[in-house]
């Protein structure tokens, strides 16, 4: 028989392995006697392991949830997995920079000597891309509260800040497709409200704050290192995304509510196709959400093209020939990704795109005269 403490960890790492066990099978999996397995669970809770026992005619048991955090057992993979985890912690924009560094100094004071070797030769350094100011970080508290209210299914109430500081150009707010601006929605304004003015309000006086917001949360989300509540909004009877760094929680939460289906059928096709400025729809490829679409053939060899393109469909035609089709904000937009690529281009359609070719063409060309030089 192994020594009680082996037996006894070898005991929490089958109850951390799945929820319920038959106490039979955990003696035959330890090699004792239920007696002894009854003995090594009143251990394991002496020691802070909330194990619960389940009544029935084989009875067994589960380790339950309790009001402290007892040691935990990884085994070689999850320990490594959670040691590069934390490291690449500081990318997430949820204030837990701090918490993962002390988090990641525990783990590796616990790892064994060959683990630690191996997290040590796995040194991840997080660089966040450049940007005119730094991007706004997440209260921890805030995404832990939305998160309960998603879990629970609870209406939401918050207050929802403006956007603070000069408004920032987003990428891709050009000329639409159908002549409007195609913009990502984001946190949609309310109807009616014009794009980019200010209300007109008498000299001397506060406007009065707006009205919190009411919520149904489904899902919190991250994209491009902010994070993002995916609700029903109540009042506007509309899906709406809404930035978790501006969303101030109320208290307390509203009634429960049913699960509504998410338009195009899954979080990921609604937020792409919401921050592509266009209706969630669900398609076979990456580029039938993008509001300009468009098909070429370009004298290059397909894994050349694969190399550089994210998203879309690259068919090979030939050794240097190959069928690309891919999607933009605009039809220029859409010539000018097409153009980057520096090859001989056969434009299938539509013919959008081939008049987008030709103005830019144009303005390329007016663009490499040189300009006159003023007389002194």
């Amino acid at each position: 028989m192994p020594k009680t403490s082996a037996r006894l960890l070898s005991l929490l790492s089958l109850l951390q392995a799945r929820r319920d066990w038959p106490g039979a099978l955990l003696a035959e999996r330890l090699d004792v006697s239920p007696r002894t397995v009854r003995r090594d669970v009143d251990r394991l809770r002496e020691l802070g392991y909330p194990v619960v026992a389940m009544k029935g005619p084989d009875g067994g048991y589960r380790l339950d949830a309790g009001t402290e955090l007892p040691p935990l057992l990884f085994d070689d993979e999850q320990a490594v997995a959670l040691a590069v985890a934390l490291q690449i912690a500081t990318t997430t924009g949820a204030g837990i920079e701090e918490a993962a560094a002390r988090a990641l100094n525990t783990v590796r004071q616990v790892l064994p000597a060959r683990l630690r070797h191996r997290v040590d030769t796995l040194r991840v350094t997080a660089v966040d891309r450049p940007a005119i100011r730094p991007e706004p970080q997440v209260d921890s508290d805030v995404l832990m509260a939305i998160g309960a209210t998603v879990h629970g299914r609870e209406v939401l109430r918050f207050d929802y800040s403006p956007v603070s500081g000069p408004a920032r150009a987003t990428a891709g707010t050009s000329q639409g497709c159908g002549g409007t601006s195609a913009a990502p929605s984001g946190s949609a304004a309310p109807p009616g409200s014009p794009t980019g003015a200010l209300p007109q309000t008498p000299r001397h006086t506060d406007p009065a704050p707006p009205p919190p917001r009411r919520v149904e949360p489904h899902h919190l989300v991250t994209w491009g290192r902010r994070w993002y509540l995916v609700a029903w909004d109540l009042d506007r009877d509309d899906w709406r995304t809404f930035r978790a760094d501006r969303i101030t929680p109320r208290t307390p939460t509203g009634p429960r509510f049913p699960p509504r289906e998410l338009p195009g059928g899954s979080v990921a096709a609604f937020i792409t196709a919401r921050f592509r400025g266009v209706e969630a729809t669900e398609g076979p490829d990456g580029v039938g959400g993008w509001p300009c679409r468009g098909e070429v053939i370009l004298a290059l060899p397909a894994a050349e093209v694969l190399r550089h393109t994210r998203e879309g469909i690259v068919e090979e035609l030939g050794p240097d020939r190959c069928r690309v089709v891919l999607g933009s904000w605009s039809w220029p937009g859409l010539a000018a990704a097409i153009g980057r690529f520096d090859a001989d281009i056969e434009v299938i359609g539509p013919s959008e795109l081939a008049s987008a070719f030709a103005h830019l063409a144009t303005r390329y060309a007016a663009a490499a005269q040189p300009r006159a030089t003023p007389d002194p």
